[in-house]
C-alpha cells in the first residue's frame, strides 16, 4: 500500500541559481571545443560551493555562464526564478548589478576611489542607497573599518581583496561568484579571505560559488563539484583539503595514458 503524502513537510527552498542541460561550444570544425556538455546543476541558498577540476575541465566557463557573463550554446541558466536568456542586454545588466556579486582574482578596484567608495560603487551607479545596517555588518566582518578612507594603493593585496569581497556582498545579492579569489594572495591573506567567505555563509546566510584549483581553498566549502571534460563527474559534501587532494590525484590517474599510448601522447606534444 502506497502511503499518503505528508502534509506537514516544509517545502524545499528553491536554489539561488540553477542550470539545466548547459552546453557551451567554442569554435567550429577542427577548432571546435565543447566546454560544457549537458550539465544540470543547482546552487543551494546559504551554502558555500567550490568548483574544481583539471585545467580545461570547464569550471570557469560554468561559472561565467551561470553568472550571466557569457551565454550558453544550449540549455537554460536561472538566477532565482529568472531565466537569463529571456533578458535583453539592459535587463541582464540590471540583474547582474542587483542580484549577483563578483569576486575575481584581479581585485578590479578603482584606484582614485577610497575603500568605502569602491564598496558602494555598484549601488551608487544604480542610484540606490545602501542598507546601512547590512553595510556595517559587511564592513565589520571584513575588518575594513580602519581602512575605509584609504585608496587601493595604500592597502595590501589581502586588504584590497577584502574590499572586493565587501563590494560583492554590500548589495546583499542572491549569489556571489568568486573566480580564484585567492590566486594573487599569499597563503595568510588567502586564508583570511576564505575565512571571510565561510563566515559570510554561516553568519550572513550568503550563497557563495567559488572556482578554485587549490584543495586547501576547497576545504572551506560545504560542497565541492568536480568537473572533467565539461561534465560534473563527482561531488563531495563536507570536504577537507586532504580528501579533495586525493580526489584530484585520482583525476590524474584516471586520465593519464599508460604504456605505448603515453609514449605516443608525448611524441604528439
Amino acid at each position: 500500500m502506497i502511503p499518503s503524502p505528508r502534509t506537514d513537510v516544509v517545502p524545499s527552498i528553491p536554489p539561488a541559481a540553477r542550470g539545466r542541460g548547459l552546453r557551451k561550444v567554442f569554435g567550429e570544425g577542427d577548432t571546435r571545443v565543447v566546454a560544457l556538455d549537458g550539465i544540470d546543476v543547482d546552487f543551494t541558498r546559504g551554502r558555500f560551493t567550490a568548483i574544481m577540476g583539471p585545467s580545461g575541465s570547464g569550471k570557469s566557463t560554468l561559472m561565467h555562464c551561470m553568472a550571466g557573463l557569457d551565454s550558453v550554446t544550449g540549455g537554460q541558466t536561472y538566477i532565482g526564478d529568472t531565466e537569463l536568456s529571456s533578458l535583453d542586454d539592459k535587463q541582464l545588466t540590471a540583474l547582474r548589478r542587483d542580484k549577483i556579486g563578483f569576486v575575481f582574482q584581479a581585485f578590479n578596484l578603482l584606484p582614485t576611489l577610497t575603500a568605502l567608495e569602491n564598496i558602494t560603487l555598484p549601488m551608487d551607479i544604480a542610484g540606490r542607497r545602501p542598507d546601512q545596517e547590512w553595510l556595517d555588518l559587511v564592513i565589520d566582518t571584513t575588518g575594513l573599518r580602519p581602512r575605509l578612507a584609504h585608496r587601493p594603493s595604500e592597502l595590501s593585496g589581502g586588504q584590497q581583496q577584502r574590499v572586493a569581497c565587501a563590494r560583492a556582498l554590500a548589495s546583499r545579492p542572491e549569489i556571489v561568484f568568486a573566480d580564484e579569489p585567492t590566486g594573487n594572495l599569499d597563503s595568510r591573506s588567502g586564508a583570511d579571505i576564505l575565512d571571510f567567505l565561510r563566515r559570510s555563509v554561516r553568519e550572513m546566510a550568503q550563497t557563495i560559488v567559488m572556482v578554485t584549483h587549490d584543495p586547501s581553498a576547497a576545504g572551506y566549502a560545504d560542497h565541492v563539484l568536480f568537473l572533467a571534460d565539461g561534465r560534473i563527474v563527482d561531488d563531495m559534501l563536507d570536504p577537507t583539503a586532504d580528501r579533495v587532494l586525493e580526489r584530484m590525484k585520482a583525476f590524474d590517474r584516471d586520465t593519464a595514458p599508460a604504456g605505448p599510448v603515453a609514449d605516443e601522447t608525448a611524441r604528439a606534444r
